[in-house]
């Protein structure tokens, strides 16, 4: 994809506008003086603050809404059969997918830092951006969740640096134009399209490959190593856990429940202290990934030390919606058996007495093709409850369903009702009868399961306050 499609284009709409992928994108051109109309299915916070911009946006999805338009954008989730999608592709006007147009605006900025790998992009883009705003920076940004600090999923600036997170599903990472790759990790996900790791390790090669500047990997990370062994013409940076990295962290403690204290080592030397108000062994690797990008960004050690510890996660990571009757209710986005895994872990070092996870399977695909590492993973827990799986843009052709992954979990429980709210409402009564005093819920999936968080923490209220 080239910026030059943007040459001559007036009236852009987006199909899926209130998307926290596709509302930065609008910002961005927004902020450049198109012309820009959406539609979407649901109010949501996302769709006001779009209309507050003053786009005018249309509720449900008819072929009249692209009238006008000489751009039209949609997003990965919207059907072939969507009557507005098929009005686009017949209209001649041309038509981009999401990450097609992420690719377009990324050629638009001199300095993008693009942030890779199976799990934590979100928490890592949000803690960069987190530092460069801190600092002054003007910067673009587009994250796949909401930051408080900017009170959404992004924002437009005038510097020419853009933080963006690059996720490989279907390969659109190498839509982006890269200046510094970051490369967090590299696990089995997305096995429908890659089929194999080799060719996941493969795209992330490629990836890094593109990257004009320099590539921030992993260097604890097998795979990561892999990907990125041998590339030339470029800098390459590695950070971990361990000091055999160029970044690491060292004197870790932790001071409180969800506060950890440590030094950011840069070649051995001290760069900066870091205080975590967010939990988790996991965090205080991204923390130290995202203080090499910043550093590379422009950020100084001050900064990324006042950014780091002003950072209290982004939205749906671990994020902690309330308590009743000393059960307390945490939402979390994980949803590949390697981050539910992290999670729980996690969930089991902050003393509580006992943990329940409450997992929304995402895809069909991906809960029969990792079943037996789902069941693994969730059986960290003390009591695993399961809604039916969200099928997403898949249809299920191989008849999975939840009561299969329960089945391999002990003491698992799954609730799958055809109706979604009735599957919810079933699944919230169930923890409320049986959660108790001491206890901590954790919602997991990247589906629609922190509406049942939030469903479990009212009907806690009501029966406690």
């Amino acid at each position: 994809m080239n910026k030059q499609i943007l040459n001559g284009k007036k009236h852009i709409h987006f199909i899926g506008i209130g998307g926290s992928g596709m509302y930065p994108l609008a910002q961005i051109l927004h902020s450049q003086g198109y012309f820009l109309t959406g539609s979407d299915n649901n109010e949501t916070e996302t769709l006001k603050a779009v209309r507050d911009m003053g786009i005018e946006v249309f509720l449900g999805q008819r072929a009249e809404n692209i009238g006008g338009a000489d751009l039209i954008v949609h997003t990965a989730a919207i059907l072939p059969d969507n009557p507005e999608l098929i009005a686009a592709k017949a209209s001649g006007v041309p038509v981009l997918e999401r990450s097609e147009l992420l690719g377009v605006i990324t050629e638009l900025h001199d300095n993008t830092v693009c942030v890779s790998g199976t799990h934590g992009k979100t928490t890592v883009t949000s803690m960069i951006t987190q530092i460069l705003v801190m600092q002054g920076l003007d910067i673009s940004s587009v994250i796949g969740g909401k930051l408080p600090l900017i009170h959404g999923s992004g924002i437009a600036g005038k510097n020419g640096t853009m933080v963006c997170e690059a996720c490989e599903f279907k390969d659109h990472f190498l839509n982006l134009s890269v200046g510094t790759a970051v490369i967090l990790n590299v696990d089995e996900d997305h096995l429908d399209y890659f089929k194999n790791l080799e060719n996941i390790i493969g795209s992330f090669r490629k990836f890094a490959e593109s990257a004009s500047k320099s590539v921030i990997y992993n260097g604890d990370d097998e795979n990561s190593r892999i990907a990125v062994g041998g590339i030339s013409g470029k800098e390459l940076i590695t950070f971990g856990r361990s000091a055999d990295n160029d970044w690491y962290p060292e004197n870790i403690r932790r001071t409180a429940a969800l506060k950890t204290e440590f030094t950011i080592m840069h070649h051995g030397k001290p760069f900066c202290n870091a205080v975590l108000n967010i939990p988790g062994e996991h965090n205080i690797v991204n923390a130290v990934a995202a203080a090499a990008a910043a550093y590379g960004a422009g950020a100084s050690p001050e900064w990324i030390s006042k950014g780091l510890e002003a950072f209290h996660g982004a939205g749906r990571r671990f994020e902690k919606y309330g308590e009743a009757g000393g059960i307390t209710v945490v939402d979390d986005y994980a949803h590949h058996p390697a981050e539910i895994s992290v999670t729980l872990k996690t969930a089991k070092s902050l003393g509580f007495k006992r943990v329940w996870a409450v997992h929304q399977p995402f895809t069909f695909s991906r809960t029969e093709l990792l079943l037996d590492d789902f069941a693994k993973a969730l059986s960290a827990a003390d009591i695993t409850v399961l809604t039916a799986i969200m099928g997403g843009r898949e249809k299920n052709t191989s008849g999975i369903r939840s009561k299969d992954l329960a089945a391999k979990i002990p003491g698992c429980i799954s609730f799958e009702e055809e109706e979604h709210d009735a599957n919810f409402e079933l699944a919230a009564q169930y923890v409320v009868q049986n959660a108790e005093s001491g206890d901590l819920i954790v919602t997991l999936g990247c589906g629609d399961v922190n509406k049942l968080s939030r469903r479990i923490l009212k009907l806690l209220e009501e029966k406690y306050n």
